[in-house]
């Protein structure tokens, strides 16, 4: 038997349940993943909350990104074996201990990183890569991230900084050392945040990432950059439109572009090769076991956890 995590209707983190199942079969061009690690990403409590995604039809598994080992290989299924350790983005249900993926859905995971930091790739990595590259973050450009200690902020640091941006950053005190650590200069966000800025980059900014969504945030965006195209958020798309800025995520309406998803499926090789050159870690937050994904999505839903939350079967 295999267990996993769903719901049946629209509601609080209380709507989720553990379940037990019979264990997944692969199906024709299909593997079987046996789960080690399952990221928690907001868009998983958005969908259970009924704030994105619409009504229910029926179960809903949750979870697309996780972390594990191939215990099934499918007919048709070529270039991957029984053993195969794997990261899984854009699948259905990772929330368990078992999912079933098709090829495009896994990479091999890189023999430097643990289950728990594979299943903080996906979605954080993907968003931030396509994010920087939409704005056209390239060395010698200077960034500012609105949220640089959350998931996609310190991806989206480590990319600029690898790229050879000049990167600043918003975030508590109590989170200045680590993105010192990861290359880039923090600030402090609340009132005078435009003139600390301005001090930490003389030069001015070209670009913004916004990870937060505040009307400070964006109001700063707006006295710092003159091209609003410059500015990107990936939190309140669906005022993207009326303040002329870019958008992905976050309530946007308008569907990825192809070079867009090019850029996502990018991400992930991308950051494998910079964790292999010690330049790219990851930043984990709470780790839970299965049975605790209802306290998972509350922690996620506050809008303050510390680092990616995983949850461990």
């Amino acid at each position: 038997m295999a267990t996993v995590i769903q719901y049946q209707e629209l509601g609080s983190a209380d709507v989720l349940e553990l379940v037990e199942v019979p264990t997944p079969q692969a199906g024709r061009g299909e593997l079987v993943v046996e789960v080690r690690a399952a990221g928690v990403n907001p868009i998983d409590w958005k969908l259970r909350s009924g704030v994105r995604g619409g009504e229910l039809q029926g179960t809903r598994r949750v979870g697309s990104d996780g972390a594990g080992v191939v215990v099934e290989v499918g007919a048709g299924v070529e270039g991957w074996s029984i053993g195969d350790e794997v990261v899984v983005v854009n699948a259905s249900g990772t929330y368990a201990t078992h999912v079933v993926v098709t090829p495009d859905q896994i990479i091999r995971k890189p023999a430097a990183i643990s289950f728990e930091e594979a299943a903080a790739i996906g979605i954080p990595v993907s968003t931030a890569y396509q994010a920087l590259r939409s704005l056209g973050v390239t060395e010698g450009t200077t960034l500012l991230i609105h949220g640089g200690s959350g998931s996609v902020g310190h991806a989206a640091v480590q990319f600029a900084v690898a790229w050879g941006a000049t990167v600043v950053a918003t975030a508590s005190e109590g989170n200045h050392a680590r993105l010192r650590e990861l290359g880039a200069m923090p600030v402090t966000y609340g009132p005078g945040l435009v003139e600390r800025v301005r001090e930490a980059a003389p030069q001015g900014v070209d670009r913004v990432l916004d990870a937060v969504g505040t009307d400070e945030a964006l109001e700063a965006s707006f006295e710092l950059v003159e091209d609003r195209q410059h500015i990107g958020t990936i939190v309140v798309g669906a005022k993207a439109a009326d303040l002329g800025i870019q958008a992905w995520s976050g309530g946007n309406p308008l569907p990825l572009t192809a070079q867009e998803q090019a850029w996502r499926a990018e991400a992930i090789p991308a950051v494998a090769s910079l964790v292999e050159e010690g330049r790219f870690s990851f930043e984990l937050g709470t780790v839970r076991p299965l049975a605790e994904a209802a306290e998972a999505h509350r922690e996620s839903e506050s809008g303050h956890p510390s680092g990616k939350l995983i949850l461990v079967p």
